[in-house]
């Protein structure tokens, strides 16, 4: 009969030294087998909690100088700009020094582009904002200000003030365009890049998050909405399969009210993008005609 292999209960539940293991007993070819996967620089964990976002990053903090902070798409993650952690793991550190396995950044950061998230260092909303947005695709970059800001971890004022103290830094003027084009109201990643897809296609800039109706009856509060066209747009997320018949009702009294209504979907924005523009397009020209007006807008 095979030998059940050795698991320390002191092992499952964090990243540990492979010189710990020696100690309680398990063996450095047992280490090789399938319960234990390497982190790098000599750390693993427990295969089932290996892939966790909070172990990973723990295992690159163990390996790094005390002075390194975790940064970009990294750091965005740990503010809760991002739902997902990326696979690359992005630090910023002054020194020369390279660590397989993770991405690393040259630069000085001060004391203030410095806080502890989640029990790690990392670079502050303000300076994980405008990293992401000097290098990010311009849409990208919208997309993580939207959020910072719709969130109030950061205000635009300070991420302009950033911007014109760093003037001539490389991808700043993205930066700027990305704070002409950001809009706090904005309440998912994609709606801000269907805002964009419009707004970048030569559209107006339609108002983001209104509430419609008139002094009688509110109708509800919209994703984006073109008040001189009375055309109403709606981002459908995977909320919407939730809500479906209370949305449906909503947009029946939408347009009894005489407003124009569009829905659009992640596939509709990310794989026909052109198709897109062009409905919208059209539902503006056509709006030029007198509509009735028996709905308005009550804020936005």
């Amino acid at each position: 009969m095979a030998r059940r292999p050795l698991i320390p209960a002191e092992l499952k539940s964090r990243v540990f030294h492979f010189s710990e293991a020696v100690r309680l007993g398990v063996s450095k070819h047992g280490l090789r087998g399938p319960i234990w996967i390497r982190l790098g620089g000599g750390l693993y964990a427990f295969r089932e909690i290996a892939e966790s976002p909070m172990v990973r990053l723990s295992a690159a903090m163990q390996r790094l100088p005390k002075e390194a902070a975790f940064s970009g798409r990294t750091a965005s993650w740990l503010h809760g700009i991002e739902d997902t952690l990326c696979s690359s793991i992005e630090v910023t550190l002054a020194s020369t020094s390279r660590f397989a396995g993770l991405s690393i950044r040259r630069a000085q950061l001060a004391a203030d582009e410095v806080v502890i998230r989640r029990g790690l260092r990392t670079t502050s909303a303000l300076r994980t904002v405008a990293d992401l947005g000097c290098r990010l695709p311009l849409v990208e970059a919208v997309v993580v200000l939207d959020r910072a800001l719709h969130m109030r971890l950061v205000r635009m004022e300070q991420v302009e003030h950033w911007a014109e103290v760093h003037r001539g830094t490389r991808g700043v003027a993205r930066l700027r365009r990305a704070i002409e084009l950001a809009e706090p109201r904005s309440e998912s990643p994609m709606e801000t890049r269907l805002r964009l897809l419009l707004v970048l296609a030569g559209l107006p800039r339609p108002r983001v998050q209104v509430s419609v109706g008139n002094e009688a009856s509110f109708l509800g509060r919209v994703d984006l909405y073109y008040p001189d066209h009375r055309l109403i747009i709606e981002f459908d997320g995977g909320t919407h399969r939730n809500t479906l018949a209370a949305d449906n009702r909503r947009q029946n009294r939408l347009i009894e009210a005489g407003f124009v209504v569009l829905r659009f979907t992640a596939s509709d924005v990310l794989g026909d993008p052109a198709s897109v523009v062009a409905i919208v397009r059209r539902a503006v020209g056509a709006s030029a005609r007198t509509m009735p007006q028996s709905g308005v807008a009550l804020s936005g």
